[in-house]
């Protein structure tokens, strides 16, 4: 194959150690290749050395034992792993969404990648396979409380060994996998399916969150605000991180603009943007930092230490540590994206935008964009409903042996939800915002804030008569994340 006709991207490797949000997000909804790393590979290897031997000299959880409350009851037959799938594989509710099935494997590849868990080094060859291929296990939305996705990694092991069909797929289905039964519990034992759904929940919301500046900045030109707000002494006089981020970008957005203050103050959504927005910002870089952890960690139970030959029974599968950071960064996007319904409140207002009331035609009692703030405020309704902290819940399981839960599961799936309605607001705010400067017949000057408007202005529809405008929230919604990277 030459050189010219040879495109296909190079496979991302999972070694166990380097794997980001960003990178899920990439394999798992964009289909890129993964290979694993030869150094994963060793280290699975190495700790399934380790284990066979000390399997020989002692008891070993899940492998020569049963589980949770049967842990002390010793196993002598090759079906107990099987068995152990088999009960484990059940689930209820709709199936997981793809994207979120291919992030569950990613994450587990790259943590087996990251040794620990004794499991065959060629399971992980067989993982890699199973995504290039585009393979789906039927995976079950419910039967998870944050303390490990049983159900889900079971039922893909019955995928893997030929019991249950896979979906989807580009060709020609892997044939089945000869798991050792022993490798079973070693396999299932993972959050992976809930790390990876609030990997891709991440990676969404730093989109958002880098987003946001620039439509508020947008809206700030269509009322004439100040800047005040934003100046380096003022950020200097309370210096949090993302505050002074937040204040920066702003500065960035509007230098060269021509500024002309309206009013000695603003309402909040401006004055306060960096007081509101930069929480969110620190509280989604801090569970981005929390999953950098889990995703490249060998959160095994047993953990298998390779190094010096044993097997020590632990606690890693529990994700208070994802659960909370889950719960506070959707705590914090509800601030900013209630903010962001202010701002498109701000822009229906003649006082504030010297235009028409509702950013409306000249034709009288038009309606103008007065549809976009229920639109708004419906969705901001689902992000405070969302805001709930799962972690808040527990549960005692398995004859009371079990007897605490984090729900990090539920977090992770209203994260998903709340990054689906967060982009809503954020549209709506960008469809008045275009629509004000059109109004007022101005384009911002050069520089990132006329780069932004250069993008979104072409995609939505120049009309200003009473329509429509669920076209305009689908289109802006699509720009986001362009957005995001101006």
């Amino acid at each position: 194959m030459t050189a010219e006709t040879d495109r296909s991207p190079a496979p991302a490797e999972l070694g166990g150690s380097e794997l980001t949000c960003e990178d899920v997000r990439t394999i798992a909804r964009d289909g890129e290749p993964v290979a694993v790393a030869g150094a994963g590979l060793e280290r699975a290897r190495a700790a399934r050395d380790a284990v066979h031997a000390i399997m020989a000299t002692r008891p070993v959880y899940g492998r020569t034992t049963g589980v949770g409350a049967n842990r002390s009851i010793q196993v002598q037959d090759g079906g107990h792993g099987l068995r152990l799938l088999r009960s484990h594989a059940g689930g209820a509710g709709p199936l997981l969404a793809a994207p979120l099935a291919r992030a569950m494997l990613v994450v587990r590849l790259n943590q087996l990648a990251a040794g620990g868990s004794g499991v065959d080094p060629a399971l992980l060859t067989a993982l890699a396979e199973v995504l290039n291929r585009g393979l789906i296990p039927p995976v079950r939305t419910v039967g998870a409380i944050g303390t490990g996705d049983l159900g889900a990694l079971a039922a893909t092991a019955l995928c893997l060994i030929g019991e249950r069909p896979w979906l989807g797929g580009l060709g020609e289905t892997l044939p089945p996998f000869a798991l050792d039964p022993a490798d079973a519990l070693a396999f299932m034992s993972s959050n992976a399916a809930t790390i990876g759904e609030a990997a891709l929940a991440a990676a969404d919301l730093a989109d958002l969150i880098a987003a946001t500046p620039v439509v508020a900045a947008l809206s700030f030109l269509v009322v004439r605000g100040s800047a005040e707000p934003y100046a380096v002494p003022v950020q200097r006089a309370r210096p949090h991180r993302g505050q002074a981020e937040v204040a920066a970008r702003m500065r960035s957005l509007l230098a060269g603009q021509d500024l002309h203050p309206a009013r000695i103050q603003d309402p909040y959504g401006y004055r306060a943007l960096p007081q509101a927005h930069g929480p969110a910002a620190d509280s989604v870089r801090a569970l981005r930092e929390v999953l950098v952890i889990e995703m490249n960690a060998a959160a095994e139970n047993p953990l298998i230490d390779a190094a010096d030959g044993e097997v020590i029974h632990n606690g890693n599968f529990y994700t208070a540590y994802l659960g909370l950071a889950l719960d506070s960064a959707r705590a914090a996007v509800f601030q900013t994206a209630a903010l962001a319904a202010a701002r498109l409140g701000t822009l229906v207002e003649p006082r504030l935008t010297g235009l028409r009331p509702f950013l409306a035609s000249d034709v009288p009692a038009s309606s103008g964009v007065l549809a976009l703030e229920y639109v708004a405020h419906s969705a901001l309704a689902d992000i405070r409903r969302l805001a709930s902290p799962a972690t808040l819940g527990t549960a005692v399981l398995s004859r009371g042996l079990e007897d605490l839960a984090d729900f990090s599961t539920q977090s992770a799936r209203a994260t998903t939800d709340t990054v689906a309605a967060h982009r809503i607001v954020l549209a709506c705010e960008l469809v008045a915002a275009i629509r004000g400067l059109r109004l007022r017949h101005l384009i911002p000057a050069p520089g990132p804030l006329r780069d932004a408007y250069d993008l979104v202005a072409p995609a939505l529809d120049t009309r200003m008569a009473d329509r429509p405008l669920d076209a305009d929230i689908d289109a802006a919604d699509g720009l986001l994340a362009a957005l995001a990277r101006l």
